[in-house]
C-alpha cells in the first residue's frame, strides 16, 4: 500500500485529516506544507471555467491540471477526480484511471457513487489503483443541491452505500452535504476515514474548495467558512498597478532592465 495512503488511514479516530483542492502548481505548493491530502477536483469546472456544473470537464482537463499540481506536491496525498462519463463501465474505468496515474503520477483517483458502481471500484482496487469514494450530494449524478440523509430511511440507505464502498476496497470516502447524525453514524460504522464537506465535524477529516475558502469563487454556502477575501486584496493590487502605470510611476528606474534613466 502507498505509504501516504496508509498514513491517511491510520489517522482515523486519532487526528483530523486536512484536505483542500488545487488546480495549479503555485497553489499546491502552499497547500502541500499544511494539508494531508490535495484533491484535483472536477470543481475546476465551476471555479476556473465558469461552467454551471462539473459535467463537461474532460479527462484532458483533469490530466493537464494534475500535471501542474504534481509539480508543487511532495508531502500530501494527491487524489484526482475522475470526470463524469470516464468510468461508466469497467473497461473505461480501468483505461482512464491508468491513464491519469501514468501521465500525472498522482496517488489515487476519486469516484462519485451512483449506488451502482461498487464493482467498478472493486475491479480498480484489485488492479492496484487506489480509490477514494464519494457519497451524499454527488454533482456528477444529482442535479439538486440539498441535505442528504435527513430521515431515518435515507440515513440507512447512505450507510449501506458507504459500507459497500468500503467493502469494495476504497481507502477513504467523501461525505458531501450529509446530515450531522448520518455523518456521525457512517463515520462510526466505517473502518476507513470519512472526509466531510458540509457534513459536520463528526467526520474524520474536512475538505473545502480552496477558491471558496479564500474568497475567490463567489460561491459561499453555509458550510464554507471564508478565511480570507482574496478578491478584495487582488482588486486593490490591480487598481494600484493600473493607477501607477497611468501616472508613469511604474515602471520606475529600478525596474528598467538596462538601467536607462527616465527622461
Amino acid at each position: 500500500m502507498n505509504k501516504k495512503i496508509k498514513k491517511i488511514i491510520l489517522k482515523k479516530n486519532k487526528t483530523k485529516i486536512t484536505c483542500l483542492t488545487a488546480y495549479s502548481k503555485n497553489i499546491a505548493k502552499i497547500i502541500d506544507n499544511y494539508c494531508d491530502l490535495i484533491l484535483v477536483g472536477d470543481s475546476m469546472a465551476n471555479v476556473l471555467y465558469g461552467l454551471k456544473n462539473t459535467h463537461s470537464i474532460t479527462l484532458e482537463n483533469i490530466i493537464q491540471h494534475t500535471i501542474s499540481v504534481k509539480k508543487g506536491t511532495k508531502k500530501s496525498l494527491l487524489v484526482v477526480d475522475m470526470p463524469k462519463n470516464s468510468y461508466n463501465n469497467y473497461k473505461s474505468a480501468i483505461n482512464n484511471s491508468k491513464l491519469i496515474i501514468k501521465k500525472t503520477g498522482c496517488d489515487a483517483v476519486k469516484l462519485e457513487s451512483n449506488n451502482k458502481n461498487f464493482k467498478i471500484i472493486r475491479n480498480l482496487v484489485k488492479r492496484n489503483i487506489p480509490v477514494m469514494g464519494h457519497i451524499g450530494y454527488t454533482p456528477q449524478f444529482k442535479k439538486k443541491f440539498k441535505i442528504e440523509g435527513d430521515t431515518s430511511k435515507k440515513s440507512k440507505k447512505l450507510l449501506k452505500e458507504a459500507l459497500l464502498i468500503e467493502k469494495a476496497g476504497a481507502f477513504a470516502i467523501v461525505l458531501e452535504c450529509i446530515s450531522s447524525e448520518t455523518s456521525k453514524l457512517i463515520t462510526a460504522s466505517l473502518k476507513i476515514p470519512t472526509i466531510g464537506i458540509g457534513s459536520s465535524s463528526f467526520c474524520d477529516g474536512q475538505i473545502l474548495v480552496t477558491d471558496d475558502m479564500l474568497g475567490l469563487s463567489g460561491f459561499y454556502p453555509k458550510f464554507v467558512k471564508k478565511y480570507e477575501n482574496l478578491n478584495r486584496i487582488i482588486e486593490k493590487a490591480v487598481k494600484k498597478y493600473t493607477r501607477e502605470v497611468k501616472l508613469e510611476k511604474f515602471p520606475a528606474i529600478n525596474n528598467f532592465l538596462d538601467g536607462t534613466k527616465r527622461r
